[in-house]
């Protein structure tokens, strides 16, 4: 397998911290996601962004990937995995790094992972081994963890999954939270039931609070300074919001009801904050606007 340099494809330094790690994959994600970039080879760099991500995002995995890094390996250097692979559960420490075998379900954030992926972190291997009963018992469930997209939670759609070679789509309820299971009668190993373990899949645009979905929208200062309606991108599809005037970069603004079902009627809301940009002058007369604005407001503007 091919080794992948994870830290290059998100252009960070190995020592970045977490907070670095997800403003540069929101960044890259949004570059290059497939329903805005226009781009050559965009979706292949949006899937090893997610990738990368997934890869870095977790601590366990960064970790286990670190110690495989340490070996001096180069992108596109060969690498073989040791007798029975990296995953079964253990990273190349051999310390027990997951329980369960992760499954991301097609189409979301998390789709299409490199074989370097899934021999490292043990995706696809049988089902997962799931908790062993007192007295070595097997369990009656084979069990997995299902990352979902955020937008298969908000609507309730059917996602795919490929599991021991066979392909599976899943019925995700709407409004299903985290740590919640999607049982499928005798899909399992040995015509036992197979037990989904729900989880959130990463997202490029959106974060999760409870039920409510955070979404950073990036304005130009005059959009900030004059207030403008721009169109915003929901779980449910891009609405038109109202920035009002004399906005800040962090100011919050609530759309409601935009977030995630609660599993019945209601749903949460989705919060917008406001990170204020200043293009880059690319013209003669871009420059001269910024010099008309910095004439205007002189040097004795705040800087917070």
């Amino acid at each position: 397998m091919e080794f992948k340099d994870y830290y290059a494809i998100l252009g960070i330094e190995p020592s970045a911290g977490e907070a670095e790690i997800k403003t540069a994959y929101r960044r890259l994600a949004r570059k290059y996601h497939p329903d805005v970039s226009k781009e050559k080879g965009a979706e292949e760099r949006f899937k090893a962004v997610n990738e990368a991500y997934e890869a870095l995002r977790d601590p366990a995995k960064r970790k286990a990937y670190d110690q495989l890094r340490a070996g001096g390996y180069r992108p596109g250097d060969q690498v073989r995995p040791p007798p029975g692979g990296f995953g079964n559960g253990r990273g190349p420490g051999g310390q027990p790094d997951f329980d369960f075998e992760e499954i991301f379900a097609g189409g979301g954030a998390g789709g299409g992972f490199s074989d370097f992926f899934e021999n490292l972190f043990g995706r696809g291997r049988g089902g997962g081994s799931g908790p062993v009963r007192p007295g070595g018992a097997p369990p009656q469930d084979t069990r997995a963890r299902l990352a979902v997209p955020l937008r298969a939670v908000f609507a309730g759609e059917n996602v795919r999954i490929t599991i021991n070679g066979r392909t599976l789509d899943v019925r995700v309820p709407k409004g299903i939270k985290p740590g919640q299971a999607i049982r499928l009668a005798r899909q399992g190993q040995g015509g036992r039931d197979l037990l989904l373990e729900v989880e959130y899949a990463a997202d490029p645009q959106f974060e999760v609070d409870g039920l409510n979905v955070i979404y950073t929208l990036p304005v130009a200062p005059w959009e900030a300074a004059l207030g403008a309606s721009v169109s915003v991108p929901t779980l449910g599809g891009p609405v038109q919001l109202k920035v009002p005037a004399d906005s800040e970069s962090g100011r919050k603004l609530r759309l409601r009801g935009r977030g995630l079902p609660d599993g019945r009627d209601g749903a949460g809301d989705q919060i917008v904050e406001l990170e204020i940009l200043a293009p880059r002058a690319r013209s003669e007369s871009q420059r001269k606007a910024y010099a008309t604005m910095r004439d205007a407001f002189g040097s004795d503007w705040q800087r917070e």
